[in-house]
C-alpha cells in the first residue's frame, strides 16, 4: 500500500472502499470482505445510509484482531446538517452508528448552506482528538480556495468526481497550490460513456496485462490522487486493491491525458438547478 501524508501530518491509504450505493443490507458483508482482501480505508456517509453497517463490519473484524489503528475512517457531514450546533449533533449520530470512538475523516459532503459553521465545529472535534482530520468534497476551485484562507485549519482534502472523462487538471493544480490532497469519487464514472470499453484503455490494459479498472486506478495514483473504488464483488475488490506492482509509463499517463473531456459524467455542482436540488435532498 501507498500513502498519502495530509497537511497535518496524518497517513491515509492510497486506496480505499467506497460504499456508495451500496444496500445497507449488504454493507456490512462487503466491508468485511474489502478488509480481509486488504483494504484499511473505508468511505461511508450519513447520506448512504449505511453507516450502522459499516459500523457492525468494523465491530466484527476489529473481535477478529484488526487493530482499530489499522483503520482510517472517513464519514460525510450532510447539507441539513451543516451549522456549528447540527454539525456536533451529526457527528454524534454518525459516531454511534459507526461505534467509534474516535473519526479519521470528516468530510463536508457539499458546498453548500452553513459549511462555515460546519467548519467550525469539525474544528473544535479536531482539536478535543475526537477527529484526527477534517476536510471537503465537492468543492470547486473558487470555493476551496475562499475556505482555505478563511479558516484557521485548512481542509486536508477534497474528495470530488475524476475519471479519465473529467480529469479535473486545474482543480488539482489548485489543490496542490494550496496544500490540500485530492480524492476522486466515482473512478470509473459508473461506466459511463463506455468507459470499460473505451480502446485507449483497453490498449494500455493489454499491454500491461491488467483490467482497465487497474489501469484506470494507477493512473489516479500515479497522478498522487487517493481513490475509492466501489464493488459489491470480492474478487472485483481485489482487483481494485491490487495496483501498487505496476507503474503506466509516461506514453500511458499521456494517452489517458487525451481522453479529457472536461465536463462531469454526473452533474455540475455550481448548476443553480443542482443546487436547489441537492439541498432539497432530505437524509
Amino acid at each position: 500500500m501507498e500513502y498519502k501524508i495530509l497537511n497535518d501530518g496524518n497517513k491515509m491509504p492510497m486506496a480505499g472502499f467506497g460504499v456508495f450505493q451500496i444496500d445497507p443490507k449488504e454493507t456490512q458483508r462487503c466491508v468485511e470482505d474489502a478488509i480481509s482482501v486488504g483494504y484499511r480505508s473505508i468511505d461511508t456517509a450519513q447520506a448512504y445510509f449505511n453507516e450502522d453497517s459499516v459500523g457492525a463490519a468494523i465491530k466484527t473484524v476489529l473481535a477478529g484482531g484488526i487493530k482499530r489503528e489499522e483503520l482510517f475512517i472517513t464519514t460525510k457531514l450532510w447539507i441539513d446538517d451543516a451549522g456549528e450546533e447540527r454539525a456536533l449533533k451529526a457527528f454524534d449520530a454518525s459516531m454511534k452508528k459507526l461505534g467509534l470512538d474516535y473519526l479519521d475523516l470528516y468530510l463536508i459532503h457539499q458546498p453548500y448552506s452553513d459549511t462555515y459553521g460546519a467548519w467550525r465545529a469539525m474544528s473544535r472535534l479536531k482539536k478535543e482528538g475526537r477527529i484526527r482530520s477534517i476536510g471537503v468534497s465537492n468543492f470547486n476551485p473558487g470555493q476551496i480556495m475562499d475556505f482555505a484562507i478563511n479558516n484557521e485549519i485548512k481542509p486536508a482534502i477534497n474528495q470530488i468526481e475524476c475519471n479519465p472523462f473529467h480529469q479535473q487538471l486545474a482543480a488539482q493544480v489548485n489543490l496542490k497550490e494550496l496544500g490540500i490532497a485530492m480524492q476522486s469519487w466515482a473512478p470509473f464514472g459508473e461506466g459511463r460513456k463506455d468507459m470499460f470499453s473505451n480502446a485507449v484503455l483497453k490498449t494500455i490494459a493489454q499491454k500491461q496485462g491488467r483490467s482497465v479498472a487497474q489501469v484506470i486506478l494507477r493512473w489516479l495514483v500515479q497522478r498522487g490522487i487517493v481513490v475509492i473504488p466501489k464493488s459489491v464483488s470480492k474478487d472485483r475488490m481485489a482487483e481494485n486493491f491490487n495496483i501498487f506492482d505496476f507503474s503506466l509509463s509516461e506514453a500511458d499517463m499521456r494517452m489517458i491525458t487525451g481522453l479529457d473531456d472536461g465536463a462531469s459524467l454526473f452533474f455540475d455542482h455550481g448548476d443553480p438547478q443542482i443546487v436547489k436540488m441537492l439541498n432539497n435532498l432530505s437524509r
